[in-house]
């Protein structure tokens, strides 16, 4: 199978754990392809698995790199009934916003025609001591669902 997995972050610790998750799927005999600035020219929409780790930045918005991708499908909301998603939220749960940014995306894929395969994984950068074994640990739950 291969893999889309894009990333939203600011300050580059969500590509951290995207590499770890695309170096487990890897292991596991899958391919990969990281979208570490998502366009929607490039990444697919038909027939295509989506693994988003996705960051909270600021008081609730999409991370730097992921932004122009998220308002590229708000603004041209195309159909993404090709699309079967998964999210990986990561923040920080000190912040009322915590995982904002994985539940707005999770809300736009889903009102744009994906589906999502299994419920997302939270990820608290302030009490978790290994996010990346947590997310590779998480990844068996998504790939059971993806395959019913």
């Amino acid at each position: 199978m291969h893999f889309h997995i894009l990333i939203g972050t600011t300050s580059g610790n969500t590509e951290y754990l995207a590499d770890a998750v695309s170096q487990a799927l890897i292991s596991e005999g899958h391919t990969t392809t990281l979208h570490d600035q998502p366009d929607l020219t490039e990444v697919p929409t038909e027939n295509a698995l989506w693994l988003c780790c996705m960051a909270t930045h600021g008081a609730g918005e999409y991370a730097d790199s992921i932004y122009p991708f998220m308002q590229s499908l708000s603004d041209q909301r195309p159909a993404l009934e090709g699309v079967r998603y998964a999210l990986i939220g990561i923040g920080d749960s000190s912040y009322d916003t915590f995982c904002q940014a994985a539940q707005d995306a999770d809300a736009l894929f889903s009102g744009l025609g994906a589906t999502r395969i299994c419920d997302s994984l939270t990820i608290d950068m302030l009490n978790d001591l290994d996010p990346e074994a947590n997310a590779v640990k998480w990844l068996d739950t998504w790939q059971s669902a993806r395959s019913e």
